[in-house]
């Protein structure tokens, strides 16, 4: 999280290059003119600022715990979240169906070693892509499902759970977005900051995960490997709105 202006913060995460990410750029586009001169900045002019890099915003931490107290008391906290099914079909497609050294060394190599059937993997992002080698997308779920992958550490912010990523029964959202109706609920968002005449959310690609895509996408992944990743998620889905995907789970 971190301020913008007296009456404003915002939930920083990170997520996928997808239509989630697309969220998250844009809303840190608004924060980044929030901090320059009146009038702001058209936010489509921003094409060349580096908007990732950490340094641009302050965060939550950094500040004492009676600075933090009061921008949980004063400031407009929100955060956008995405249904856990799609998201998960989100990052798959971005971290592990292109390529990407760092994800490659970091996850993609063990998950092929350890589900993939592939005891001794390329060592870059660059043979494994040449060899045409990659995780499929039931080993991600695999690796997901494995008791041993939390225990060795927390989830990766990409697929880890919305509530454990941004603590809403810790810190009191004044307002939760959706992915899935991102443009009407960004307008509502910037009218309840008064900010609506003064900035123009940019418009999103296409949300274009259907339900029938994700049923294509899970029906590599075996019934029973479908409901234990529901049990993983099932608190992000209960927290946020999100119905119980029946065609996933009933077989």
């Amino acid at each position: 999280m971190g301020p913008l202006r007296p009456d404003l913060s915002f939930s920083l995460f990170l997520s996928s290059p997808s239509a989630l990410q697309v969220a998250c750029t844009h809303w840190k586009k608004v924060m980044y003119v929030l901090k320059q001169n009146e009038p702001y900045p058209d936010l489509t002019s921003l094409q060349n600022v580096s908007i990732h890099t950490r340094n641009k915003f302050s965060f939550l931490s950094s500040f004492s715990k009676t600075e933090i107290k009061v921008r949980l008391k004063h400031y407009t906290k929100f955060l956008f979240v995405r249904d856990p099914f799609v998201r998960l079909i989100s990052a798959y497609r971005d971290k592990f169906g292109k390529k990407d050294q760092y994800f490659y060394g970091l996850f993609a190599r063990d998950i092929l070693r350890l589900y993939g059937n592939e005891p001794n993997p390329p060592k870059t992002a660059n043979e494994a892509l040449a060899s045409g080698l990659r995780p499929s997308f039931h080993n991600f779920i695999q690796y997901l499902l494995d008791p041993k992958t939390e225990r060795n550490e927390p989830f990766e912010p990409h697929w880890r759970q919305m509530h454990r990523l941004c603590h809403p029964c810790l810190i009191p959202y004044d307002f939760v977005g959706h992915q899935e109706t991102l443009q009407e609920d960004a307008q509502e968002l910037l009218e309840i900051l008064k900010l609506h005449n003064d900035i123009k959310f940019p418009p999103s690609y296409v949300n274009m995960t259907s339900p029938d895509s994700v049923m294509n996408w899970f029906r590599t992944v075996p019934l029973e490997d479908r409901r234990r990743l529901y049990k993983l998620y099932e608190r992000d889905l209960k927290l946020f709105g999100y119905r119980r995907p029946d065609e996933l789970l009933d077989g």
